[in-house]
């Protein structure tokens, strides 16, 4: 005798049959953290007086006035609306919901405006100079976030950035310096930032080596044979060797006389127009074209990709020595971007901040170009303040690009998944 099948969907109480809503109060207690922390200085720490922002340069043909702004009172409204955001975060993951990526960006830019205020009361401070700064700055920190973004959609992790950077800065004022030629040191540290990936691949995709491991080696081996042949050849013949030409600025007619934006976009040189245009084709490319999807589908589940006739190792071995050769172009920024002589380990890490953005942009080029950006504004804020005589202690200043990255990717960002087959060598078969 067959038993009837019966649903027990009615016998199981409501709330077992609704999906349980997991709440993330990490947004929220991190902005009232960081608003109590903004309050006891304004508290602690009062000052008096204005403080002025300069917002045109003398070269502008459109002069915007200063803005001049009481210490205290602009700070005090500004520590209101940093309270008033923290509360609409917590409204928002209290109805279930992530906290709105707007309500960080208006804190930090709230923050940043009050926290300046106070720093540069009696002082004048310029605006276009600080966020041109900002943007020198993130420039290689994008180009190399850029290469992480890629190679990691591809499937493999690239701890090797640093090195491409590295190697791109070195490549680009030899070359340069031998030709007088800052475009063909542009061709040569993208070269040579591909030959650093070429190596990654071979053992990460061909051999199976650890992908971290093959990443750390390889930024040890471009540091050491770098900072030995500047020992022994560039600085004997620096004047050959290590003289790169610098590229010139190039004003774009019209979009450069805009008020504020105007100076620092559009009076760059071809470095940062070329990663203008690299950012956008990257993002276009990924999520609009057929290499984007072939290129995500590697990363995410080289199987299936292998079942419809997709070459898994072969696509993630040409990504990663396109994310090599982008990284290697924005070592160039180091040298000829600026007319710099190369020098000993000068990238100064920049490789693992741009592994950093890479995370905190959630594997996507914009976000991770906004994340290179931020990074590149907390080390311009650090340098302004030291010179106009901010009372921030110098050791803080000093802290302050590194605390701005991790505030941002431990208590703003929500859960971050990294592609699913990311650092997993693919076996077919």
């Amino acid at each position: 005798m067959t038993t009837p099948l019966v649903s027990t969907a009615g016998l199981m109480p409501p709330e077992a049959t609704q999906k349980t809503v997991i709440r993330s109060w990490k947004a929220p207690i991190s902005l009232l953290v960081f608003s109590i922390l903004f309050g006891l200085l304004l508290v602690l720490a009062p000052r008096e007086g204005v403080t002025t922002f300069r917002l045109s340069t003398e070269k502008d043909v459109i002069q915007v006035p200063d803005l001049v702004v009481p210490v205290m009172a602009t700070a005090w409204v500004c520590f209101a609306l940093l309270v008033l955001l923290t509360a609409a975060s917590a409204y928002f993951v209290r109805a279930g919901a992530r906290s709105p990526l707007w309500i960080v960006v208006v804190y930090l830019v709230t923050y940043v405006f009050g926290f300046l205020t106070w720093a540069a009361a009696e002082a004048t401070l310029g605006i276009p100079g600080l966020l041109s700064g900002a943007l020198a700055l993130a420039v290689p920190l994008i180009y190399g976030a850029l290469g992480g973004v890629i190679g990691e959609r591809a499937g493999v992790v690239n701890i090797a950035i640093e090195g491409q950077l590295l190697a791109g800065a070195f490549t680009a004022a030899v070359v340069a310096s031998l030709t007088g030629q800052p475009l063909l040191g542009l061709a040569a540290a993208a070269f040579a930032g591909a030959l650093v990936a070429a190596v990654l691949s071979l053992f990460a995709i061909k051999y199976f080596v650890d992908q971290v491991i093959v990443g750390v080696v390889l930024n040890v081996l471009v540091t050491g044979l770098t900072s030995f042949l500047f020992s022994q050849v560039l600085q004997p013949n620096a004047a050959t060797l290590n003289s790169p030409p610098p590229f010139e600025r190039i004003p774009i007619p019209i979009l450069s006389e805009i008020p504020v934006i105007g100076p620092v976009l559009f009076r760059q040189t071809i470095l940062v127009y070329i990663m203008y245009v690299a950012v956008a084709l990257v993002y276009f490319g990924m999520f609009y074209t057929r290499w984007g999807l072939r290129l995500r589908a590697v990363g995410e589940h080289p199987q299936a990709a292998d079942t419809v006739g997709i070459k898994v190792n072969a696509t993630r071995f040409w990504n990663v020595l396109l994310a090599g050769a982008i990284a290697g172009a924005g070592g160039t920024v180091f040298t000829i971007g600026n007319g710099i002589p190369f020098s000993k380990e000068m990238t100064a890490g920049a490789g693992f901040i741009a592994l950093a953005a890479v995370i905190f942009g959630q594997w996507d080029p914009v976000k991770a170009t906004l994340a290179a950006l931020l990074f590149g504004f907390a080390s311009s804020l650090q340098n302004r303040l030291s010179v106009i005589g901010s009372p921030v202690p110098s050791e803080f200043m000093l802290m302050l690009p590194y605390l701005v990255t991790i505030f941002v990717v431990a208590g703003v960002v929500g859960k971050s998944r990294a592609p699913a087959a990311d650092g997993k060598p693919y076996i077919k078969g």
